[in-house]
Order: C-alpha cells, then structure tokens, then sequence
C-alpha cells in the first residue's frame, strides 16, 4: 500500500519539474523583447564592423641594403691667423651736435676724419709669364698701379702769413634734424719765427672744445710740431721731423712725415698764407694739396679754388675766395672756407656738409687785433 501511495508522488515531481523548465525556456526566449530595446530589421541587417591587419610589402633588396659611409675628404689645416687687431675708434667731426654728440661736434674748421680715405691693404699679385703678350703690364708696372699713391703737397713757391689775430664766429648748424647755435673763436698768433692757433668752439650746456696748433713758421709757411685735441681728455699729435714720422698719442700706426706737412687748424692758415703769397697763382679752377694729419692719422687734403663770392660780414660784404675739399668716398665730408684779401687772406667763413646733410656754417662776426 506504501509503494501505491510512493508513485504518484514521483509522477507529481516530474510533472512539475518538466513544467518549471519549460516556463524558464519561454522566459529566456521572451525576454530580450520584454525586458529591453529590441533590434530593429534595419539593424538586424547592418554588417557587423570588423578589421584587419594589412601587412606593407618588404621594400626592395636594394632599398634594404644599408648605404655605405662616405668617407670626408681630408681637409688641409688652415694656417693660424694672426689675432685680429682691436677695433679703432674713428671719431666722427660732426660740429656742434646735441648732448649725446658733443665729445665729437665741436670740430668747426679743423674737420674732415680721413677714415674713409684709408685704402685697405693689397692683395698679393701672382706671378705673371715670362712669354706674356706684348702690351700686357708687367707684373712691377701692375703692383705700381695697386699700390696707394704716398703723401703729397703742394710746393710752397712764395707765402704772407697774417700778423697775430682773434677772430670771432658765429655757429650755426643742424645735426639729425635739430637746429643748433653756438660760438666759435681763432685766436692766431705770429710771433715771425714761431706760431701757435687755436680754434675754440663752445655752447651752453655742451661745453667747449679747442684744437691747438704750435710750431715753427718757415720760409715755406708753417711747420707744426705739435697738435691737440681737446674735450674732456687731450689726443696729442706729434710731427717728428728729425725721425721722418707723425705719431699719435691714441697709439694709431705712425704715419710719415713729409716737408710741408699740416694739421687740422694749421692747414687753413697754410691756405691763407699760400693765397697771400701768389695772388695770381691760384685762378679758378686750380688746385692746391696738403697733406694734414689730425688726432689719429694723416691723410692728402685737396682744395679746388672755386673763384670769388661775395660774404657779409660786421664791416659789410667783403669778397671772398673759396676753396672746397669735396667729398671723395662714402661717408667723407665736404669742406667749404671762403677767404678775404682785404684782411690779408684770414678764413672768414667755413662751412662743413656731411654725407647725411648735416652741416656746421662758420660765419665771421668780430676781428681783434693786439
């Protein structure tokens, strides 16, 4: 009766058991649509995204193989060069400037830097055929050519310099724009067998400058022995006859002494005492050459004798004869004196251009005898 009761039982569970499993196989298959969003048929019918890897073909052998190192060519030892030698200060002769150019304004007559006038060194010519082409210039006839051509004057056939005198000048001038005054003053004095000028130019608030020149007067006109520069500090010049050389207190290469030989105040009372002497000897159109040292090298002046102009002056217009050193090279200066026979060839005016435009005009105001 036990066994009776025992298998319906079982039968129950199994029944059940089948039941239970079919209700979660109709739930896993039911739920993606209950539970969440559903696919669409556009969707369903989307390629599934996917990627590969694409291999690159193996480069030709010849690319493979690896270049062979050039060897550098053997270059030849350069030879040691000398140390370069310290830049020179080249001081600029604008005249009278403003503040910050005052140490090299003050420069009224005694102007002119011969810096730009410095030929450089030549090169080395080679050696020319001994079969050359006739005509063709010898090699000595070429470095003749090349060389710079040395210090030269003019011969001083007669000279009258003027008996002793303080002139006096009124400045005025313009530098990088801006208008300036000032006054100048030469005192000259002769005493027949020695001389000394001094040229002094000064403005309020820049101080002064002065150029000094001193020396012997000879049968050919003035021979200095000695000239400064002075603002501040004093440059020296030093015209060393007996030794055949000019030197320079700022250690600049000594340069060579000639006879005739002038500095940059002397010059232009040489000038004076030249046109003195030969009134008729200097027509329009004439030259006259002197080669003029200044604070740190020695270089040939050359005036061109312009003819007559008429300069006003305290007394009236006086005629006057001019004489320009024009410009020759890149960054020289145009120089421009007039002289008056009527004060015995004195420089009653001057007026110096610079490449840039600016200019210092000089203009007698006053002359002062002993």
């Amino acid at each position: 009766m036990s066994s009776a009761r025992t298998q319906p039982g079982l039968r129950a569970l199994s029944f059940l058991a089948a039941f239970v499993l079919a209700v979660h196989v109709l739930l896993l298959q039911t739920a993606p649509a209950r539970l969440g969003a559903q696919l669409t048929p556009e969707a369903q019918l989307r390629p599934v995204f996917s990627t590969r890897r694409i291999e690159a073909e193996p480069p030709p052998a010849a690319l493979q193989a690896p270049a062979r190192p050039v060897k550098p060519a053997r270059q030849p030892k350069a030879k040691p060069q000398p140390p370069a030698p310290e830049p020179v200060e080249i001081q600029s002769n604008t005249a009278l400037a403003p503040v910050e150019q005052a140490p090299a304004a003050i420069d009224s007559i005694a102007s002119a830097p011969s810096a730009g006038d410095m030929t450089p060194n030549q090169p080395e010519l080679p050696e020319l055929a001994s079969s050359q082409v006739a005509g063709t210039p010898t090699r000595a006839e070429t470095v003749a050519t090349a060389l710079p051509a040395g210090p030269k004057t003019t011969p001083v056939g007669a000279i009258k310099l003027p008996a002793s005198v303080r002139l006096d000048y009124r400045v005025t001038g313009n530098a990088k724009g801006l208008n300036y005054y000032a006054n100048a003053e030469l005192a000259w004095r002769n005493s027949g067998s020695q001389y000394e000028a001094s040229m002094k130019v000064s403005a309020l608030f820049l101080g002064a400058r002065s150029m000094t020149s001193s020396g012997l007067v000879s049968a050919t006109g003035l021979a200095p022995t000695r000239f400064a520069d002075k603002y501040k500090t004093e440059q020296a010049t030093h015209f060393e006859a007996d030794k055949g050389k000019i030197t320079f207190s700022v250690n600049s290469p000594d340069a060579p002494w000639i006879e005739g030989a002038q500095d940059r105040v002397s010059v232009f009372l040489q000038l004076g005492g030249m046109l003195a002497g030969q009134p008729d000897g200097f027509p329009a159109g004439s030259s006259i050459t002197l080669y003029t040292a200044g604070p740190r090298d020695a270089d040939t002046w050359t005036f061109t004798v312009e003819g007559e102009e008429t300069v006003p002056s305290p007394k009236g217009d006086l005629r006057a004869i001019k004489l320009t050193r024009k410009s020759r090279r890149e960054y020289d200066q145009k120089v421009e004196v007039w002289y008056a026979p009527s004060l015995g060839y004195l420089p009653v005016r001057n007026r110096i251009t610079q490449q840039s435009g600016d200019f210092i005009d000089q203009q007698l105001t006053a002359v002062v005898y002993p």
